[in-house]
């Protein structure tokens, strides 16, 4: 991109990745404009920072020169000043030395603590990532001078085959977005096809090369945030240091230093109540959140209130989300409303697949569905106020 000041709009600005990258470009001195369904805490932020946005339909300005949309929008004929997200995220990573992470889960977790650590060493990165860091001034964004880029690389739609890494992390690798792919071996093919991208002097980080006992028995030690996800969240951050020749005294500072992000087991005191939200929609996700809740509040009655993420991950995954809240370690279940994700459910699926359908098949006395209007005066009428409650879910 040139030095030259042009007008860009950004259609799903709400979204996490898109709001970023908007960030990014106001950062940058241009003028940013965006588009989005529904207000959210990001466009009210936006906003402050004088950005125009748009609410209640996605719109195309005839008058921007480029237009930067979500990847959950379809766009039937791209004309030349229009790039998907990852399209133009694509374009900054051939201009930085870019460290991409990638996987099923931890990317958010693991982009944030990368992050930290470049910072600490004086390495100044630009970061984009899914998630608002403290560190960041509560922002998904973090503009540096350097050539280092660190982001966070989702698989959806094969999104992350548009970008030009010279470090990928990848954290793990499960069945996910199968509406997508389809099958698990299509997952795999995908993140096989995003290694084969690194140069001949790029550097592949996964699981065989981070884990390691010595070095995950001291991380238990100095975390801040709770959980063996998290501790092999840091072993990434850890190895990818490593192979930046960054000291493990300034990686071990930063990592303890971290105190989580933005709706990343975000705990908090509400009149007597240890309330915590996370983003966990994925029964992996789950099954290790609430394990680390347990842990942590061994003799605490734990209340878990779930909104499923779309209709579709719900249906392929549904076994594995029954299974995984049969043996949750929790005291009560609330399952609500599965969260509608626009432009991305099939209408045979929605007819299939419902909330109070999990609840029959969990088919636990302590498990129950309800509506989400309902939420808040069925806590009110049944906590007694010393309790932990996990409010979980990717939606609203």
């Amino acid at each position: 991109m040139s030095a030259k000041k042009i007008k860009a709009h950004f259609v799903g600005i709400g979204g996490i990745g898109v709001s970023a990258l908007a960030r990014y470009y106001l950062a940058q001195g241009h003028m940013v404009s965006g588009s989005d369904l529904v207000a959210s805490e990001i466009t009210q932020a936006l906003q402050k920072k004088g950005v125009k946005i748009s609410i209640g339909k996605n719109i195309f300005p005839k008058d921007a020169d480029l237009i930067i949309y979500s990847p959950a929008i379809t766009v039937r004929r791209p004309t030349s000043n229009m790039l998907s997200y990852p399209q133009a995220l694509g374009e900054l990573t051939k201009k930085h030395f870019t460290i991409a992470v990638s996987g099923t889960h931890g990317k958010t977790t693991t982009v944030a603590m990368i992050g930290l650590i470049l910072i600490k060493a004086g390495l100044d990165p630009t970061v984009i990532v899914g998630t608002k860091v403290k560190e960041f001034g509560d922002s998904n964004f973090r503009l540096g001078k350097s050539k280092y880029l660190v982001i966070e690389a989702c698989e959806y739609d094969e999104s992350f085959l548009n970008y030009e890494p010279q470090i990928i992390v990848i954290t793990n690798i499960e069945a996910e977005h199968l509406d997508y792919f389809k099958t698990f071996q299509n997952v795999l093919k995908a993140f096989r096809q995003f290694a084969e991208k690194l140069p001949e002097d790029g550097a592949l980080i996964n699981e065989k090369k981070y884990q390691n006992a010595k070095d995950a028995s001291k991380l238990r030690k100095i975390l801040k945030v709770p959980g063996a996800y998290n501790v092999a969240n840091a072993l990434a951050a850890l190895s990818t240091a490593r192979a930046l020749k960054i000291p493990d005294e300034i990686s071990y500072r930063s990592l303890a230093e971290y105190t989580g992000s933005w709706r990343r087991f975000e705990e908090r005191k509400v009149r007597g109540l240890t309330v915590v939200s996370d983003y966990g929609h994925h029964p992996t996700q789950i099954k290790a959140t609430l394990r680390a809740a347990r842990d942590k509040w061994l003799h605490k009655e734990i209340w878990c209130i779930f909104q499923p993420h779309q209709y579709q991950r719900t249906y392929y995954l549904f076994d594995d989300f029954v299974q995984v809240f049969k043996e949750a370690p929790v005291d009560k279940l609330i399952i609500t409303d599965i969260y509608d994700v626009a432009g991305r459910e099939e209408k045979k699926i929605r007819e299939q697949v419902s909330a109070e359908k999990l609840i029959g098949s969990i088919n636990q006395q302590w498990a129950s569905y309800v509506a989400k209007d309902r939420i808040i005066d069925y806590l009110k009428k049944n906590l007694k106020g010393d309790e932990a409650v996990i409010f979980m879910g990717a939606g609203d």
